[in-house]
């Protein structure tokens, strides 16, 4: 059978992990026809791909630049945002940009979060039933971190609905999904409706600073007193929100199903709950929010023999890396002590993820408080088949339905 990475065939969607590890061990820096991107798969180059300059994050550009005019206006507003993330910049204008965005984030120590993050996700369980069946990620793995975010840019909670609407539009584009006929007009619409939102907030929030990052964004200056672009206000919001609340809801979503397909680890946690630091990062590793990240090479440069020349697509999947035999004993495995465990979940170098800190902050709050109210979390047998979102960088399930009591 011939080796090809297509993430939208549906034994990959369902499970990746069997297809990773041939990929690794026969063809570990794979062309994939499907993609017209090269797929990397073993650790050592997907850290390489993160960290070293052969391979630059600023893959939207050419990708934009190769799209037929009429598809360029759809994605022109969407590309404007994009253009200012942080996460698709290579130095200088990354070391600006994440210099400026490090002052914003250092006032927020990180424990002063905590009692906010504790009282949504005691709301957010209050309003579970005490037992019968949900669905856990509309009920609380989405909810949860949107709301911390929300919260920490001074903007209503009743916005969570239209923000998570325009940030799934967002998603199908940003996210590399491939069977999704209209993303291009999605995308267009969440990028017009979220833009344009934020830059009245902006507006207003000039008029009545407070001591919300938005405020902050807004008041920061470099080492020559400038500060953000008003279209980099805009789009830090944007990436804010965006990337605080989709990794996150993918992380809880991810552990609670974990935790229900090993319930003896489930068992673990429940007896002592000091083990959520290892728990949480045996999670990002093993099955992680972040199943790829996406580079364009910037140097011609050779890898296992095979020659990257410059604008072309690279994968590096995270997901593959992270259960590389060589970096990890057991790496099938789903083992919630495990140590030491320097997955590549949240990047390396001067990518390494701004938000990381919080995310598993979030985890290590709701992960004990969802397993201490419930002391009965399980996946119905009959929805056991359950179905992945169709992206190349995100990993997590569209829905996860439970059952649960007391």
């Amino acid at each position: 059978m011939s080796l090809i990475y297509d993430p939208a065939e549906p034994s990959t969607r369902a499970n990746p992990y069997p297809l990773f590890r041939r990929l690794a061990e026969e063809d570990p820096v794979h062309w994939s026809p499907v993609l017209k991107s090269w797929i990397l798969t073993r650790y050592r180059d997907v850290r390489r791909a993160h960290a070293r300059p052969e391979m630059s994050p600023g893959r939207l550009k050419p990708f934009y630049d190769s799209l037929p005019a009429e598809t360029r206006s759809i994605l022109s507003e969407i590309m404007l945002y994009l253009n200012h993330w942080l996460v698709f910049h290579d130095p200088p204008e990354h070391t600006r940009l994440r210099r400026l965005l490090n002052q914003a984030f250092a006032a927020e120590a990180l424990e002063a979060l905590r009692p906010n993050i504790e009282g949504i996700v005691d709301l957010l369980l209050d309003d579970l039933p005490k037992e019968g069946r949900i669905e856990f990620i509309q009920d609380f793995a989405m909810p949860l971190p949107a709301l911390v975010i929300l919260d920490m840019l001074a903007v209503e909670r009743d916005m969570l609905w239209p923000m998570k609407r325009w940030s799934d539009d967002m998603q199908v584009f940003i996210g590399s999904a491939r069977g999704v006929p209209d993303k291009y007009e999605r995308a267009r619409r969440g990028a017009h409706e979220m833009g344009a939102y934020f830059r009245g907030k902006i507006a207003e929030r000039r008029e009545n600073l407070g001591e919300d990052i938005m405020s902050r964004l807004i008041t920061v200056r470099d080492e020559k007193g400038e500060g953000l672009s008003e279209d980099e206000l805009v789009a830090c919001c944007m990436l804010f929100l965006f990337a605080g609340h989709e990794t996150t809801t993918n992380l809880i979503g991810n552990a609670t199903y974990l935790l229900c397909r090993h319930p003896d680890e489930q068992a673990r946690l429940r007896a002592d709950p000091a083990l959520i630091e290892t728990a949480v990062e045996e999670i990002l590793r093993f099955h992680g929010p972040t199943n790829a990240s996406a580079r364009v090479v910037g140097v011609e440069h050779e890898l296992e023999g095979k020659t990257l020349k410059p604008g072309e697509r690279v994968f590096a999947l995270v997901n593959a890396a992270n259960r590389d035999p060589s970096r990890f004993d057991e790496p099938d495995r789903f083992n919630i002590t495990r140590d030491p465990n320097k997955h590549l979940t949240f990047g390396q170098g001067i990518h390494f993820c701004l938000g990381a800190p919080l995310a598993r902050l979030e985890g290590q709050i709701a992960i004990p408080r969802l397993l201490e109210r419930f002391p009965k979390i399980e996946v119905p047998a009959e929805d056991a088949d359950l179905e992945w979102h169709e992206t190349i960088i995100m990993r997590g399930l569209m829905k996860l339905p439970l059952e649960i009591g007391c």
